[in-house]
């Protein structure tokens, strides 16, 4: 995509973000269009609260059940796939996005990006950032105001800077 493409992708996605943001909580079916519009794929029973930002909305997919708290902020510059009954506590960034360590580079104001997988069934704690490059696995708990570097296995419990494993789940 040539980078007009792009800005013109991102201020469509930040105004229907604007949009819902303003809109009452309980305009639910108008709140359901407008993220629709938004992410390229969507599931039934989405629940996101106020305060949700996202760089492009088009690489962003999410199925059944996905619930966030305030103030999610999503950097979708790579695609960002999050599975069924996913919840997302408040502060919490996902960004698939990033620039080069070299000064010059970010003087050239380039990017990387890569993309962001999360199974089903995980949660992640309010104040926690997952990187690019990272998958998350299936029933997982990602703890509070942890910092997701590489990717966590199945059944896991991750937590701190950056996240490591401390224990897994028996999901019996």
């Amino acid at each position: 995509m040539e980078d007009a493409e792009i800005a013109a992708i991102q201020h469509r996605a930040i105004a229907l973000c604007q949009r819902f943001n303003t809109l009452p909580v309980t305009a639910w079916e108008e709140r359901d269009k407008l993220l629709r519009q938004l992410f390229a794929s969507a599931g039934k029973d989405l629940s996101i609260k106020p305060g949700f930002f996202c760089d492009l909305g088009i690489n962003i997919h999410v199925g059944d059940g996905f619930l966030t708290n305030y103030n999610v902020t999503i950097l979708d510059m790579a695609p960002i796939t999050i599975g069924d009954n996913v919840w997302l506590g408040p502060n919490v960034g996902l960004y698939a996005v990033a620039h080069p360590m070299e000064a010059a580079g970010r003087q050239k104001m380039l990017g990387i990006a890569k993309p962001i997988t999360i199974g089903n069934s995980v949660w992640i704690g309010g104040n926690s950032v997952v990187v690019m490059d990272v998958t998350i696995g299936n029933n997982v708990v990602i703890g509070a105001g942890s910092v997701v570097t590489h990717d966590i296995p199945d059944n896991a419990v991750a937590v701190g800077n950056p996240a490591r494993v401390i224990r897994f789940i028996d999901n019996k």
